[in-house]
């Protein structure tokens, strides 16, 4: 408790609170209002009474401390006085609602409903009663339920009235209304009068025990309850809704307080020994005629305000029960924050567009004061948690990276759109518009006018579009029929989506921020507004899109993680090892890049019957497939120990039936704006859904060549799904496609986006083949290099540890021994004959082809049937384990053996080249001789090399070579990808270069 108290004490200190002039009285005032679900029952009158005597130890013992820091500061007001403003009680059946059904039914003459509402609050209040004091002090029960009693009687008699007439006019629904205030402020003020005495009790004893320590010279802290009615008053004449009479609520409170000091000196032989708390009613008043009222909605928190600017408090804390002002709506962004301060003017942008904030003119009694009062947001129900601070400044003004506070919606509008040439540059058409809106009663909440004056466009209510609609085309019926105006158009349900913050004016880019969220997260802007203040940005979105809308631009500005829902497709050895990345890397990337990964659907395969899923997969859950949840439900793969990013991941997943069609329909969720789908297969059966997850809008990262490299219809189906959506179509990731985790795509695009010109690319695609080659036809000396490397590089170079030690790789082996290793080392494909058949090399330059634009003319059968192999596959009549189990013919040894011999006699050892040559428009797979001292002969086994001929890179070709091979190296580039897809959906926090014995590397800067 002590810590929270020093937080809040410090929070306290930085408001600068105690620098400000003392109030009405010359004392220090503070002003707590509790809404009706703080005062809901007897638990949370405790709750009250315990937050009060915290917030008075609280205020004490800053103003002690600060006494001791400024030995000048007077000790005439150096004790807290207390304004508590109190609600009706409420829970699940709230004490006004019940009053004002009551009136409903007399004025039906349902007498029956009229004691029913009664007795309910009659049943409420007397539980309540029963358990505060029957066991202290039960003749303050039953002075209270008395009260109560009483009170109901007067209830019945005005109720009786309203029967008799039919009819009850607003005047006798305010009245009757605002008896829960009278009763609750009174059983608040006994309560806390029970606190006091106890406490007097103790220093009572403590006196007569002689314990000084005890027995101190604190002011007994008095209680008294007070009518607001005597105080607030309401000049009802004044403007539509009342307006306060400040002067003459501020003479009655004068009056008010002098009144209850003379009361309580009556009662006490010590004058100055006590300190005044006030227990006030809220929602109700008086108006100038002293004719009972109320203060319409919000009225309790608008009654806490007004007090707090008769009193010059220090503060107004509401207390209620949410944390704060929150940057969203939780129901709608699960992710939303608790604010710690927002200006009153973001506070009353945000209460306009619908945020549960506070209503702004309960802030401008706070605005109003001299010097202004800050208002606290709190929350009864966790009264340790410091809240919201609403005052001038705001945290959007002060950090540039926090430029909006918040987000908010509001829904079931409609859209109405007035359009005409006839329109341009004439004079009065706005006006009228509006004018014939105003004798509609229909209100107006967004304006949007284009420069032409070619259109106008408004927002209001979905319920009063049709009137709207009718009204406007009623008044320019004549400019309809000249065809002036075209037309009158009205889109509904539509929803506005605000942006709201103080340091957007002073900020570039914000606009393109939220903005390209939207367009990111697929969502079409109907219409834009936004003030000259730039505190606001507005835009007008369908209904279906505004959950959708409102998490993208929410993780747009830092405020959440943008959730990235994923599937994937394969479960073997690269999906298992892209699975774990995810799950290692998830904390790193929502730290960094504030991107939430959740893995919420894996098919082992394309042919699976079923699909695991989350369990629970609901918006408050950020649950995720893992590699143990997964090797649980699944027996392609078992669990390892790979440490989990994910706490409490038992019983988070289900194996949900439904293969590969379900998929989709398991994976998107409309209120989500990113998913992807991952494809770790080589299939074509998986290749031939690529084009229906575009068209379904759905980012697709595949390391499957298939569909690219398919029949030239699905070719055509898949360009056509890539823009499908024009600008807001899904993206189809293929990087890996290609070399797998080296950057050969991305280096091609680079360069063709550049303005170079590619005349030839040439290379080792075939991991397997590369190895194989390499075994049968080493290069001279290449201990040598490796030696080399191990000395040069300082230990940065460890050779290929996927290698078996014992190899020597200067000394060249069999065909088919050379096969038998390359499959024992996992680098073939799964069925090694598209490796020796050159089907994975014909894909791959297809591939290629179709970024160079000559796919048109080539397919992936004729590259392979025209293809050098190095044997003849299909004609030896071996496939998957005949390679391991029989091996190659004998033969087929020997005339390998002749080639490798005839080749090095020549100098040259034997190499897979695949080329693609644009000027000739040829694509071609070779067994090429090749110079022991080319880049090719010395290219490691298991690795990938690239030439790209450019006419910027025609006498050097620039070249890429590594290993592609390997499943970690591989899933390492389907990660990237998806960075690399998500990076503008977020704004990523500050980085840094962090070093480190063993390298360097990205890393968020740490905040002090």
């Amino acid at each position: 408790m002590t810590t929270n108290r020093r937080r809040f004490s410090e929070q306290l200190d930085d408001d600068d609170l105690y620098n400000r002039p003392c109030g009405f009285g010359n004392h220090v005032w503070e002003v707590h209002k509790f809404g009706g679900t703080s005062v809901a029952d007897a638990d949370c009158y405790q709750k009250v009474s315990n937050i009060l005597k915290e917030q008075l130890e609280i205020g004490n013992d800053r103003i002690k401390l600060h006494q001791q820091q400024h030995t000048t500061a007077s000790d005439v007001h150096n004790i807290i006085h207390l304004a508590v403003v109190v609600s009706a009680m409420g829970g699940t059946l709230k004490t006004t609602d019940l009053l004002l059904r009551s009136v409903e039914a007399a004025a039906n003459r349902d007498l029956r409903g009229v004691e029913e509402y009664l007795q309910l609050i009659v049943n409420k209040h007397d539980a309540c009663l029963q358990q505060l004091f029957s066991h202290n002090a039960p003749q303050e029960q039953e002075r209270l339920q008395q009260i109560v009693y009483r009170d109901l009687d007067d209830v019945r008699d005005i109720l009786k009235t309203v029967s008799l007439m039919k009819w009850h006019a607003q005047r006798i629904s305010e009245l009757v209304s605002g008896y829960g205030e009278l009763w609750s402020a009174q059983i608040l003020t006994s309560v806390m009068r029970q606190q006091q005495w106890a406490r007097c009790s103790k220093r009572i004893d403590a006196t007569t025990n002689g314990d000084e320590m005890q027995a101190d010279n604190t002011p007994v802290n008095e209680f008294v309850y007070i009518d607001a009615r005597r105080i607030i008053i309401v000049d009802e004449d004044a403007i539509q809704n009342g307006a306060i009479a400040w002067t003459i609520s501020q003479e009655r409170m004068h009056r008010v307080y002098v009144e209850e000091m003379d009361k309580l000196l009556l009662l006490r032989k010590d004058a100055k020994n006590f300190c005044l708390h006030l227990i006030i009613t809220g929602y109700v008043a008086s108006n100038t005629n002293g004719v009972a009222t109320t203060l319409q909605r919000d009225g309790s928190d608008y009654s806490a305000a007004i007090m707090g600017r008769l009193l010059g408090a220090q503060s107004i804390s509401i207390w209620t029960d949410v944390d704060g002002v929150l940057s969203a709506d939780p129901r709608r962004v699960p992710s939303a924050q608790v604010l710690p301060e927002v200006s009153y003017n973001e506070a009353m942008e945000l209460a306009y567009f619908g945020a549960k904030v506070i209503h702004p003119k309960t802030m401008e009694p706070a605005i109003s004061s001299s010097p202004p009062i800050p208002i606290y947001i709190r929350n009864t129900f966790n009264a340790n948690f410091p809240g919201t601070r609403i005052y001038t400044t705001s945290t959007t003004s002060k950090d540039k990276d926090l430029v909006v506070c918040g987000f908010s919606s509001v829904e079931q509008m409609a859209l109405i759109n007035v359009e005409g040439s006839g329109m341009q540059g004439a004079l009065g058409v706005s006006r009228r518009i509006f004018a014939t809106l105003e004798k509609v009663k229909i209100n107006v909440v967004l304006i949007s006018q284009a420069s032409s004056e070619h259109t106008i466009s408004f927002a209001t209510l979905a319920s009063q579009a049709a009137l709207a609609k009718d009204s406007i085309e009623e008044e320019f019926a004549r400019e309809l029929r000249e065809k002036r105006i075209s037309s009158v158009d009205v889109r509904s349900p539509c929803s506005i989506i605000a942006a709201v913050g103080d340091g957007m004016s002073s900020t570039t880019g914000v606009s393109g921020r939220f903005f390209s969220a939207l367009g990111d997260a697929k969502i079409n802007v109907l219409a834009i507004a936004q003030g000259s203040s730039e505190r606001n940005i507005s835009a007008v979105v369908l209904g279906i899109d505004s959950t959708r809308a409102l998490r993208a631009v929410h993780a747009a500005f830092n405020l959440s993680h943008t959730v990235v829902r994923v599937g994937i497709v394969g479960m073997g050895e690269l999906g298992a090892s892209f699975l774990k990345l995810l799950e290692a890397q998830r904390n790193k990337i929502r730290s960094t890049f504030d991107i939430d990964v959740q893995v919420v659907a894996v098919l082992d395969s394309s042919r699976s019957d079923s699909i695991i899923a989350l369990k629970h997969d609901t918006d408050f859950r950020s649950d995720s497939v893992t590699i143990g949840t997964h090797g649980r439900l699944s027996s392609g793969i078992v669990a390892d120990s790979t440490r989990t990013a994910f706490l409490d991941e038992k019983d988070t997943t289900i194996l949900k039936p439904g293969g590969i069609d379900s998929l989709l329909a398991t994976l998107y969720k409309s209120e989500y704006p990113s998913h992807i789908i991952f494809d770790c297969t080589n299939d074509e059966v998986a290749g031939q859904y690529h084009a229906q997850w575009l068209e379904a809008g759905i980012d697709v990262v595949t390391a499957n060549n298939t569909a690219l490299s398919g029949t030239k219809e699905q070719r055509i189906a898949l360009k056509a799904a890539e823009k499908a959506l024009g600008k807001q179509s899904a993206k189809y990731l293929q990087n890996v496609t290609v070399a797998g985790g080296l950057p050969v795509l991305s280096t091609l695009r680079s360069l063709l986006n550049s303005g170079d010109k590619v005349l030839r690319i040439d290379g080792i695609f075939s991991i397997m083949l590369s190895y194989v080659l390499y075994r049968i036809s080493p290069p001279p000396n290449v201990s040598q290099c490796s030696e080399f490397e191990q000395f040069f590089s300082n230990g940065a170079f460890t050779g290929d540890i996927s290698m078996p030690t014992a190899t020597n790789f200067d000394v060249s082996c069999s065909l088919s021994q050379a096969i038998k290793e390359a499959i024992a080392l996992g680098l073939t494909e799964e069925d090694p004959t598209t490796d020796l058949n050159n089907e994975y090399c014909s894909r791959v330059l297809m591939v290629l082809a179709r970024e160079l634009g000559m796919d048109d003319d080539n397919e992936t059968k004729a590259i392979q049937q025209e293809s050098d192999m190095i044997f003849d596959v299909e004609g030896s009549g071996l496939s998957g384990n005949d390679f391991v189990n029989k091996g190659v013919p004998a033969d087929i040894d020997r005339v390998s053996f002749e080639r490798v011999d005839a080749a090095r006699s020549r100098g040259c050892v034997l190499r897979q080249i695949s080329s693609v040559d644009v000027k000739d428009k040829h694509i071609a797979i070779k067994i090429v001789e090749v110079p022991s001292n080319h880049i090719f002969a010395v290219t490691p086994p298991s690795c990938t090399c690239v030439r790209f001929f450019t006419e910027r890179h025609k006498s050097y070709p620039l070249i890429i070579q590594g290993p592609s091979a390997g499943a970690d190296s591989t899933a390492s580039a389907l990660l990237a990808e998806l960075l690399q897809r998500t990076r503008n959906k977020s704004s990523p926090r500050s980085l840094a270069l962090s070093r480190s014995s063993s390298g360097v590397r990205i890393a968020p800067v740490e905040e002090n």
